[in-house]
């Protein structure tokens, strides 16, 4: 799905009404699409079926009301806050709020008292608002979050800039936002993805032909782009057919990187994976699955390093490796040699951004935004702009490979495709090893005959999704790396429905 700056979809709107197309028809439908995803989430959690709306002055506030008449046709019991005198509003909100007042919808004052359940629908400031939310607004959002109710955000949490994802002041923290159309830019920089929540599509109406022609800022992945790249399972596979993978991984007192990865490879569908560890390791990771072979090695035998990894269908290099100087020279001779597809994470990213050494051809490298800064010789840890964006890409591009700037959320930069962005995920995957289960997964999908993009965008929305449900059985409190790969068959399963 195509991501716009916010600008750009107001641009889109406004050709559409120059066009002929009816603002109060948008509003309807948008409203009306805002009311379907208020009602499944009190049905899925089980709520009471009380509805504040918080409203503003714009058509934001327009849509809310609309989405207030139909919950009330819903037999909901609807509130509406109103920040500002209805005199000063927008026409369209005008409008509506009138309408929301003759279909029985009921008024509260600023002082009004949340109730101890239902929800809150945010309607106070749309897509184009910047700045700082100043008074009344301010302690209006503040009492909002702090009321303990899940909020749904019309289009944008209240206070976020949709262009930047800046949140200099008080700003909305939604449960989740139920964008119109399209996902806005904000939603995914800076501050903007510990404001969103989950995001929910919904459609107003709006003439298809604008959004095909628009240029997207970022492209958000999603089950319909990535259901086709799934590998097709043969039933006369063998299991060096259905994927071989080695992995050069552990050191000395590092075996649990190894191990999550190499059980990673096997979990997301690789017919065999061997694990090259430093000799003396064996009793280390004696305690890994059976299914893991394991393959000692020498640093003063090189050769046998590159002649096992190119044998293989696909690799992975980094989990637990150490930056020690014998690891220095083993991968300035062995990355040069490699000719397989090769996932490069960890500790390898640490010496590749202090080393001159040459990549395989096709290699995906994972950074977290700290490796990243060092990738690219930066001082500081940056924010995640657009900006910032757009010269990861450049490293890509000079380097010739395909970038995993991993996250919430994680970005996917391919040299000649728009730079893609992954709303799976679920805080609890910020853990010791997950990313090591990341390398994994995404070398088994590229052992599996994907390319360095397909593999990378289908491994990273599932690694997201396997998070998701693991936070579900074991909260974001108490999940571990290792869940994560138990959780890969529901991941898969979402994907092949």
């Amino acid at each position: 799905m195509k991501i716009i700056s916010s600008k750009k979809m107001s641009q889109l709107e406004s050709l559409a009404l120059r066009n002929g197309f009816s603002a109060a028809d948008f509003m309807e439908e948008a409203g009306s699409g805002v009311a379907l995803v208020v009602h499944d989430y009190v049905e899925k959690n089980n709520l009471d079926r009380i509805i504040i709306l918080l409203c503003g002055k714009g058509n934001n506030a327009g849509d809310a009301y609309v989405a207030g008449i139909d919950l009330m046709r819903l037999d909901y019991e609807v509130y509406a806050l109103t920040v500002l005198p209805i005199e000063d509003s927008s026409p369209l909100c005008k409008i509506n709020f009138e309408r929301f007042i003759n279909e029985g919808g009921r008024l509260a004052g600023v002082a009004f008292e949340f109730p101890a359940n239902g929800v809150i629908v945010d309607g106070l400031f749309g897509t184009g608002f910047h700045g700082i939310a100043e008074e009344p607004y301010a302690s209006l959002i503040r009492r909002a979050n702090n009321s303990q109710l899940p909020i749904i955000s019309i289009d944008i949490p209240s206070g976020l800039n949709g262009e930047t994802g800046t949140a200099e002041g008080d700003v909305i923290i939604a449960s989740e936002t139920a964008f119109l159309e399209l996902p806005k830019t904000g939603f995914f920089l800076n501050e903007g993805w510990n404001h969103i929540g989950k995001i929910r599509y919904v459609n107003f109406g709006f003439p298809k032909e604008y959004i095909e022609d628009c240029e997207p800022d970022l492209i958000m992945l999603s089950e319909d782009i990535l259901k086709p790249l799934l590998p097709r399972v043969k039933r006369n596979h063998h299991k060096y057919e259905r994927g071989y993978v080695v992995g050069l991984s552990g050191s000395p007192g590092m075996p649990g990187a190894s191990i999550l990865s190499s059980t990673a490879v096997l979990r997301g569908g690789a017919g065999i994976v061997k694990l090259m560890h430093p000799e003396g390791m064996q009793a280390e990771l004696g305690t890994s699955p059976y299914e893991i072979i394991k393959v000692p090695y020498h640093y003063n035998a090189p050769q046998d390093i590159v002649s096992l990894m190119n044998q293989a269908s696909a690799t992975y290099i980094g989990p637990g490796l150490g930056v020690t100087q014998e690891t220095r020279q083993m991968l300035r001779l062995v990355l040069p040699q490699l000719n397989k597809p090769c996932v490069i994470d960890a500790d390898a990213l640490t010496i590749i951004s202090e080393e001159e050494i040459s990549l395989p051809p096709h290699t995906i490298l994972t950074p977290h935004l700290g490796e990243m800064m060092r990738l690219l010789k930066l001082s500081a840890i940056p924010q995640i702009s657009m900006e910032f964006l757009k010269t990861c890409m450049q490293y890509a591009e000079k380097h010739h490979v395909t970038l995993i700037l991993k996250g919430g959320p994680s970005f996917i930069l391919h040299p000649g495709s728009p730079i893609m962005v992954n709303p799976t995920g679920d805080p609890g995957m910020a853990t010791a090893g997950s990313g090591d289960v990341l390398t994994g997964l995404i070398a088994a999908l590229l052992s599996q005959n994907l390319s360095c993009k397909d593999a990378a965008s289908l491994g990273v929305f599932l690694h997201g999704l396997a998070g998701e449900h693991a936070a579900e059985e074991l909260t974001s409190y108490g999940m571990l790396a290792s869940d994560i790969t138990f959780h890969f068959p529901e991941a898969f399963r979402f994907i092949m429905i």
